[in-house]
C-alpha cells in the first residue's frame, strides 16, 4: 500500500528538524539519496527500482537487493556514508545507528573487509558532520543458523571499534526470533546490544520472545498492540520499540497511519523511538515521520519530545552526548510549539 508523501519543507518540518533525536532504525543502503541512486543506475545501465509502491514484501526485498548491488566500489560506499550522515545532521539527528549485512557487500571480498572500511569511514563522516555513528551488524534470519553465528562472531570482533549491536532482519514468518538465541549470546558476551526486528510481519508472540531473549530494543514491535499482556510487559520492562509508521503502511502491516498503533502504545506507557527504516524506498526521512505522527496520527508535541528522549536514552551513544542531547530536547520544548 502506498503512503501519501509529506508536503515538503514546512514550519512543521523545520520545527521537528530542530528537535535533537537519535535515529535507531535505519538501514544503510536504503538511506541512499534518490539522485545518487539514479546516477549510479545510469552509470551501471540498470533499471531504477520501484519506490514506495511494493505489491508484497518480496518485491521490496528485490528493490533493496538492487541498492546493495549498486554499492560495488569502496568509493561508492564512502560517498553513501558521507551523504547519509550529512542528511542525518540536517534532520537534527545527534546519533545514528545504521544497520547492514556486511557479508552482502559487493565492494569488498569479505564481511571483515567491509567493516574494516565502513567503520572508520562512518566515524570520519560523523566527525565532519557532528553526528555520532554506531553500526548494527544484521543477521539475515532466512540465511540459517551458521550465518547467524558467523554474523555474531564478526560483530564481536569489532566491538569497541564502531559496532554497537547485533540485529535480526528479513521476513519473520517462519523464521522466529528465538532461532537467533545463540547468536545473541555471542553478542552479549562481547558487550554488544541486541536489537532484533520482531512484531512486524509476525504477531505479538514474536515481541514476547524478543523480550524473553533480553532484547535491548525491538525494531518495529508494533504488533504487540494485539496482546495487552505483551504491551504490559513492554511498558514494565522499559524496552524501547524503534517504530517506523510509514514503513508499516507501505508494506501493508496497517492500511493507513490512522490505523497505526503508535498513539495507543504511547498511551499505554511503551517507550518508542521513531525511525524511517528505509528512507529511499518508503519516501520519508526521520523528520517526515515526526511530522506525520503529529499531523496525521494526532500525537502531541510533548509525546513526540518523549519519543526523542527515548531514542537518545535507548541508543548506544556515549553518556556525555546523551546528556547534552537530552538537555537540547528540554530546550526545544521550551520554544514556541505547533498547534496540537
Amino acid at each position: 500500500m502506498s503512503l501519501p508523501a509529506p508536503a515538503g519543507p514546512s514550519p512543521s518540518y523545520e520545527r521537528y528538524a530542530a528537535l535533537p533525536k537519535a535515529h535507531l532504525h535505519v538501514h544503510l543502503e536504503a538511506a541512499m539519496r534518490e539522485d545518487t541512486m539514479r546516477q549510479w543506475c545510469g552509470e551501471d545501465g540498470v533499471e531504477v527500482p520501484p519506490l514506495v509502491e511494493f505489491p508484497d514484501f518480496t518485491r521490496f526485498l528485490d528493490a533493496y537487493g538492487l541498492l546493495i548491488a549498486l554499492l560495488r566500489t569502496p568509493e561508492r560506499v564512502a560517498r553513501l556514508l558521507d551523504e547519509v550522515v550529512a542528511d542525518a545532521a540536517a534532520q537534527g539527528v545527534v546519533a545514528i545507528e545504521f544497520a547492514s549485512i556486511p557479508d552482502k557487500s559487493a565492494a569488498f571480498d569479505t564481511a571483515e573487509d567491509a567493516l574494516e572500511f565502513i567503520l572508520p569511514t562512518a566515524a570520519a563522516a560523523g566527525r565532519r558532520h557532528g553526528v555520532w555513528t554506531g553500526a548494527i551488524v544484521s543477521i539475515d534470519r532466512g540465511a540459517g543458523p551458521a550465518h547467524a553465528l558467523e554474523a555474531a562472531r564478526l560483530a564481536a570482533r569489532f566491538a569497541g571499534r564502531g559496532v554497537v549491536a547485533v540485529g535480526l532482519v528479513a521476513d519473520e514468518r517462519g523464521n522466529p526470533v528465538a532461532g537467533a538465541a545463540d547468536a545473541f549470546s555471542i553478542a552479549r558476551e562481547a558487550g554488544l546490544g541486541v536489537v532484533p526486528h520482531a512484531g512486524e510481519l509476525a504477531g505479538p508472540e514474536e515481541v514476547r520472545s524478543a523480550l524473553d531473549l533480553g532484547a535491548d530494543r525491538i525494531q518495529h514491535g508494533v504488533r504487540a498492540a494485539e496482546d495487552p499482556r505483551v504491551v504490559e510487559m513492554l511498558a514494565s520492562s522499559g524496552v524501547c520499540l524503534d517504530v517506523c509508521p510509514s514503513s508499516n503502511v507501505v508494506l501493508g502491516v496497517y492500511p493507513s497511519l490512522g490505523d497505526h498503533p503508535l498513539p495507543a502504545l504511547l498511551d499505554d506507557g511503551v517507550r518508542c523511538s521513531i525511525g524511517a527504516d528505509d528512507p529511499l524506498l518508503f519516501g520519508v526521512d526521520v523528520v517526515d515521520e515526526y511530522v506525520l505522527a503529529h499531523e496525521r496520527m494526532g500525537i502531541s508535541e510533548a509525546r513526540l519530545a518523549g519519543c526523542a528522549r527515548a531514542s537518545i536514552d535507548s541508543s548506544f551513544a556515549p553518556a556525555a552526548l546523551k546528556r547534552d542531547a537530552l538537555a537540547g530536547v528540554d530546550d526545544w520544548e521550551r520554544t514556541a510549539t505547533l498547534p496540537a
